[in-house]
């Protein structure tokens, strides 16, 4: 929990045992430590033949922009490699968008001609 407040990301932190089982039941989560601390995360979700969903990369705000975050996509994606499709959905910050992005994503609406779609559903709970 600690990891997520530190970033920010609330919404996870106040329903525990959803977070738990989020974590659980990813297929990959990769983690750096130093020691016991838990520095930052990150996982994914996949059918393991063509699609990975890169979710909730983290990196404690103190050591964000010192190759953690590349670190931990890197680990988490590794074993994906095979699979064509990467996706994930952020947030609209502009620091987001430029470490995505060297990674070799963009957004899709810039990607290819332009004519992928994506479609997003959040029911509250």
């Amino acid at each position: 929990m600690g990891l997520y407040d530190a970033v920010g990301w609330s919404s996870y932190t106040t329903a525990p045992e959803v977070l738990e089982a989020a974590i659980e039941g990813s297929s990959r989560v990769v983690t750096a430590r130093y020691g016991e601390d838990l520095l930052g995360l990150a996982r994914v979700l996949t059918d393991g033949a063509s699609i990975v969903y890169l979710q909730d990369v983290l990196v404690r705000p103190e050591l964000q922009r010192e190759g953690v975050g590349r670190a931990l996509v890197h680990a988490a994606l590794e074993p994906y490699a095979h699979c064509r499709q990467k996706v994930l959905m952020t947030d609209d910050e502009p620091r987001q968008r430029s470490f995505y992005e060297s990674l070799g994503y963009q957004e899709i609406r810039d990607h290819g001609d332009g004519r992928l779609r994506a479609f997003v559903r959040f029911d509250e709970t």
